[in-house]
């Protein structure tokens, strides 16, 4: 087995959120491999996430298509990448609504064209030895469907049911990537995470959008009534869990990645305003700022991950409790300003409008 410090890795979307996390956590703690990034920056796409690891000598940034197959091929060969983590995907539930095909072409024909490179690099001889190699597929919970209330918390097991067309579009590559894994022979591991949060998240997404509206005043938009529940995992977490996989998962096999932290999405601004309360006093308190807007279609109303796999198999648990996560989130945010002000353009700003009816 490759060590993990003498990996070769190509990381998909690596200027994305969890893939620019997945960066730093990797080059902190795997000096002396190599690590080249692929991402075509897309609006969610931002090489400033970046910047930290720009100048180190085992990193390399590429901007392209993960659709280019000659482009990846290509970069397979010359860098001599022995694992693939792919990050690299639309994923908004609410953009997939108004906007599907993004969806179908980048999570569905995208990830079809990654495997296709990695089977014309790692496996250009089915009667040959097979290069060690590793291709990582990194989707999501949303995968499952819905739950109830009372509902056990979705295994590795559980069938699919998605509900939207971003979770139809991830579904889709998953199938495909274990696909390739049983037709092909190509050494294939998925995880499904949970909801993500933490440094370098797009604010489109409910804690940073908050976070960046409560700094502004303005109204803190949240669906139905609230009480959507879902599992929220620290990204660090979800870093640690990747690599865990990446040194000793099961070729073939999906492992789910949770932060085993149900809360509503009411619960998680209302701790943001407590938050905001102490580290940004305003004359009334933050809450005043919560306004409920119009549901959006088929919003499902709990997802919950059972971990217990990676748990028994490969030790993962995770590390920070919510309220610390969310507390240090809350303070990246507050002191990365130089980060986040860019991002608020007319394009965004328009988008957030058109999406929460002017609350905006």
């Amino acid at each position: 087995m490759i060590e993990l410090n003498e990996k070769r890795l190509l990381v998909t979307g690596g200027a994305g959120f969890i893939g620019a996390n997945f960066v730093h956590y990797w080059l902190s703690r795997h000096p002396g491999g190599r690590l080249v990034v692929l991402d075509a920056l897309t609006y969610a796409g931002n090489r400033a996430s970046l910047d930290a690891a720009e100048d180190r000598p085992e990193f390399r940034f590429v901007q392209g298509d993960i659709r280019d197959q000659a482009l990846v091929e290509k970069l397979l060969r010359e860098e001599g990448i022995d694992t693939l983590v792919h990050f690299a995907a639309e994923s908004h539930v609410d953009r997939s609504i108004t906007g599907p095909d993004a969806f179908v072409d980048t999570n569905v024909v995208g990830t079809h064209s990654l495997l296709k490179a990695a089977r014309a690099v790692w496996l250009p001889d089915n009667e040959a030895p097979l290069p060690q190699h590793r291709f990582h597929h990194v989707s999501t919970d949303e995968v499952y469907g819905t739950l109830g209330a009372n509902d056990p918390a979705f295994t590795e097991t559980t069938p699919y049911a998605p509900n939207s067309p971003y979770s139809a579009s991830k579904a889709a590559s998953d199938h495909l990537v274990r696909a390739y894994h049983h037709t092909y022979g190509l050494d294939t591991t998925i995880s499904n995470c949970s909801n993500n949060y933490g440094p370098y998240q797009f604010p489109e997404k409910l804690i940073p959008l908050c976070i960046l509206n409560l700094l502004e005043g303005k109204p803190l938009p949240i669906y139905g009534d609230g009480k959507n529940i879902r599992d929220w995992l620290h990204v660090e977490d979800h870093c640690r869990g990747i690599e865990l996989i990446l040194a000793g998962g099961r070729a073939g096999e999906t492992y789910n990645i949770g932060g085993n932290s149900e809360r509503s999405n009411l619960e998680v601004v209302e701790a943001l305003c407590t938050l905001m309360d102490e580290l940004r006093p305003t004359a009334a308190p933050h809450a005043r700022q919560i306004t409920f807007v119009k549901d959006r279609p088929g919003h499902d109303r709990r997802y919950a991950i059972d971990a217990r796999k990676l748990e028994g198999e490969l030790g993962y648990a995770p590390t920070r409790s919510f309220e610390a996560g969310l507390r240090e989130t809350v303070d990246w945010y507050l002191a990365s300003a130089s980060w986040w002000q860019p991002i608020l353009s007319g394009e965004y700003r328009e988008w957030v409008g058109r999406q929460y009816g002017g609350s905006n």
